[in-house]
């Protein structure tokens, strides 16, 4: 339903009126101007070409950035129209429209047939449309003029900016805010396609999961919408909403009887706008999220920036201070982040140290994947080598000093090891066949052994045996896969106390709970993760490694150390 209203519907309707009336000298409602380009430059979708409009309000000051708002699939919803009236009214700023088609690639011969990108690049999951946008689409239009020669300036403000759409090209619309919150904030979806045709079906989940962005959507649809081989748009777009409430959104909708035309968006579009644009330009914020979100991250608590310009950061382990150490791969140097945030060089010369983990003896014990061996630093900072010929990625430490190391062996037979090292020095494969065995860790009590297997969205988990060996091999935990990717890039993984399993992916930290599913997605501020642990004081700041960068989060949960002694967590709810 439509949020109550401020102004009387039929103040509105006169000024509706008045906008689309043929223009009188005396014209209470000012009339902006819309002029039509073409544009052909794009490398993000290579030989296309299409034709796009600028709107520009008369009450437009190039002195003061403009208020954005893009619509896929060229002018709908006589949105010029209405930007007249509600700008008149100041039921929304000063907005200039920008209106693009979707691209073609122009056949080669008059027999041939043009290829049609409108489902490529709007229904596809993934950050290429908001690239597009953003890179080359608007810089082209700020380069441009209004009919009177005034300059084009849109304001970078993401509060300041919408976007919609309608079938497709709502979801397009949702996925460039969805991608690029910090471009855009407000979204119009009418008779959006969120069902399987390049994997829209997946938002409503992926809604739930995944940290809540600060957006303002609304929601238009009818029942009578699509019903064919790709989905239910009806259906699809309640799930959408009822994903959005439950994840703590703004959001809004109204339904109808309609069906996939844009007959009821066009009726409603003006006062969807004004609730888009209601309280500006107050900011919009970002939702608490699902009960499983709440229960890990803090309000207010966001990431922090550790360190950056780095070469490419990986193996964050915590001390029993709660120190953390990582390394810089190609810098070939580690380093130390103590307890206030200070970062300073533990090991000028690493040996191009990958996975590290401590002792319960607080030895330090260092994957040096220069020299493929497993390096031993005491507390003094002496090192001697505890193991040769091991061309390894990660490893964990447990509270009875026996420790399991992934040995990764892409390009032949039998793939990935996982290799184990008794307290008494004992050495022997346990494992093999993962396609890519990176990260590595055990379960809070210690009894379960699990590794990330980065190219596939499997989590294996494994029995550790009272000799060390390992039973009842399964794929465990599945893991979400952008879009983008064929795979999740699963790295470093580390428990919590309430045995939630935390895994670094290319979508951020995936957080498994001990039945082996996707809880909560927290992404970083680069999206992705390499790494991460559990550092601070109380084991409370998560640390995660992202390519050039380390940042570092405030949480409520708790690690689960595997050098301490076992914790047996909660039992699951099934």
């Amino acid at each position: 339903m439509l949020a109550a209203r401020t102004r009387p519907r039929a103040s509105l309707a006169l000024l509706f009126a008045l906008a689309t009336a043929p223009a009188l000298a005396d014209d209470p409602v000012p009339k902006g101007d819309v002029t039509k380009y073409t544009f052909e430059a794009s490398k993000i979708f290579p030989g296309t070409t299409r034709s796009y409009w600028i709107y520009v309000p008369k009450q437009y000051d190039p002195s003061k950035p403009a208020c954005l708002y893009v619509n896929q699939d060229n002018v709908q919803f006589k949105a010029p129209e209405v930007f007249d009236a509600l700008i008149a009214a100041k039921e929304m700023p000063v907005t200039i429209g920008v209106f693009v088609s979707p691209g073609v690639v122009k056949a080669i011969a008059p027999n041939a047939l043009d290829r049609f990108n409108r489902s490529y690049e709007y229904d596809g999951l993934g950050d290429a449309y908001a690239r597009f946008l953003l890179d080359e689409l608007l810089p082209e239009v700020e380069r441009q003029k209004a009919l009177d020669g005034r300059e084009i300036h849109l304001s970078k403000d993401p509060n300041d900016r919408g976007i919609g759409g309608s079938s497709s090209g709502a979801i397009a619309a949702f996925t460039a805010a969805w991608e690029r919150p910090d471009a855009f904030r407000r979204v119009f979806s009418s008779i959006g396609t969120y069902v399987g045709l390049r994997g829209g079906n997946e938002y409503p989940t992926l809604i739930r999961k995944v940290e809540p962005k600060p957006l303002r959507v609304f929601l238009q649809d009818g029942k009578n919408d699509l019903n064919i081989y790709g989905g239910d748009w009806w259906m699809a777009n309640q799930e959408m909403e009822r994903a959005l409430t439950f994840a703590g959104y703004e959001v809004n909708h109204e339904w109808g009887d309609g069906g996939h035309d844009g007959k009821h968006a066009t009726a409603i579009f003006a006062d969807a706008q004004r609730w888009l644009w209601k309280d500006w330009p107050r900011p919009i914020k970002a939702g608490a999220g699902s009960p499983v979100m709440s229960s890990i991250l803090i309000p207010g608590e966001d990431w922090q920036l550790v360190g950056e310009g780095y070469g490419f950061t990986e193996g964050p382990t915590a001390n029993a201070k709660g120190e953390v150490f990582f390394d810089d791969i190609p810098k070939n140097t580690s380093y130390k982040v103590d307890l206030d945030g200070k970062v300073s060089v533990f090991q000028p010369d690493s040996k191009k140290a990958n996975g590290q983990a401590f002792g319960p003896d607080g030895t330090m014990y260092v994957i040096a994947t220069a020299t493929a061996q497993i390096l031993a630093y005491d507390q003094s900072g002496q090192c001697k080598v505890f193991a040769d010929n091991i061309k390894g990625n990660d490893l964990v430490v447990l509270a009875n000093g026996s420790i399991y190391a992934t040995a990764p062996n892409p390009n032949a037979a039998p793939f990935s090891e996982l290799v184990y090292f008794s307290p008494t020095g004992e050495r022997k494969v346990v494992d093999t066949g993962l396609k890519y065995a990176n990260g590595v860790t055990v379960s809070p009590d210690q009894s379960l052994l699990y590794a990330a297997d980065s190219r596939t969205h499997w989590v294996y988990s494994y029995q550790i045996q009272p000799d060390g060996t390992l039973k009842y091999k399964q794929k465990y935990d599945r893991l979400h896969v952008p879009d983008t990717a064929d795979d999740s890039g699963a790295d470093g993984i580390r428990c919590d106390r309430e045995g939630r399993l935390y895994v670094a992916t290319r979508m951020g930290l995936q957080v498994c709970d001990q039945p082996g599913r996707v809880n909560a997605i927290i992404p970083t501020p680069t999206g992705s993760a390499s790494n991460l642990c559990f550092g601070g004081k109380d084991f409370d700041t998560i640390y995660a490694t992202a390519g050039t960068r380390v940042f570092r989060r405030k949480v409520k949960a708790q690690g689960a150390i595997p050098f301490m002694a076992p914790i047996k967590p909660p039992t699951p709810r099934l």
